[in-house]
């Protein structure tokens, strides 16, 4: 996550964090189960991976309670976002993963570049809350000198150590408060999935913060999931957001290019684009 901590009160996130990681072991711990016809004790099989159902329904109930516990240590201390920290490092300790973790970059930006054919060489990306790097290593793939920050120091760590000899600078900086020579400084800023995360006053400001390190000519690409209007929004975070809020990106001076509607899963989702003048 991209914002140091505020004093700001919301409920516990209900971001999952996966507990255990796939490709452990299986036939560990076996236990003996009940014949459902007379309630004997059934024959002892060697334990094996309960159905991907079943495996993600429990997994899900312990990404919750992770997250909960996190959120809420936090909120008690006065830090609505030091929780993110925590999650990267609580990851570490016991081998598991963050919600947000993937191997391969989002499908929105690789479909938004590809059509357009972009081409980095000569100019400079920012990726903000950058996490693991999967979106920052895909625009550097392209040719962009890219800078990628994120809130945690764990997270920032272990992405340059998962992508050893990137070109990628992988950085800690808080979005409201960013060094002062990334102003107007970049060619393209991706905010991939971070505001939506943050509680309401805090994400008024990070609306026109988003915006400011766009450059003069360059272009601001917001993915995000959405809501209606007329949708109230879910009681903790992620809040999905509305058109009228992803609207408000422009703020810092910059025009709307396109801003999509996209259904194609049945979950409303945005993609906008946004353009500084020269």
């Amino acid at each position: 996550m991209t914002l140091a901590g505020r004093n700001v009160r919301f409920r516990p996130a209900n971001v999952m964090i996966s507990v255990g990681r796939a490709g452990r072991r299986r036939g560990k711990g076996g236990e003996a189960a009940r014949d459902r016809g007379n309630g004997r004790p059934a024959l002892r099989w060697p334990a094996v991976a309960p159905a991907p159902g079943r495996r993600r329904a429990g997994r899900a109930r312990q990404d919750q309670e992770a997250t909960a516990r996190l959120s809420a240590e936090a909120l008690a201390a006065g830090d609505p976002t030091g929780w993110f920290e925590r999650l990267y490092t609580e990851a570490e300790r016991v081998d598991s993963t963050v919600p947000w973790d993937r191997e391969s970059p989002h499908g929105l930006l690789v479909e938004w570049a590809t059509a357009r054919e972009l081409s980095g060489a000569g100019r400079r990306a920012l990726v903000v809350g950058c996490g693991y790097g999967r979106d920052a290593e895909y625009l550097g793939r392209l040719g962009f000198a890219t800078t990628a920050f994120d809130i945690s120091p764990t997270a920032v760590r272990v992405a340059r150590e998962r992508h050893p000899g990137s070109p990628v600078t992988y950085v800690t900086a808080d979005l409201l408060d960013p060094p002062a020579d990334w102003r107007r400084g970049f060619d393209l800023v991706l905010e991939s999935m971070n505001v939506q995360a943050l509680p309401p006053r805090v994400r008024e400001a990070a609306f026109g913060a988003v915006g400011e390190p766009v450059a003069p000519g360059g272009t601001l690409l917001v993915i995000a999931a959405g809501r209606e209007d007329e949708e109230d929004p879910p009681a903790a975070p992620p809040w999905p957001l509305t058109r009228g809020e992803i609207d408000a990106f422009g703020r810092s001076g910059l025009t709307p290019v396109r801003v999509e509607d996209l259904r194609d899963t049945g979950i409303l989702r945005w993609r906008a684009e946004f353009h500084r003048p020269a």
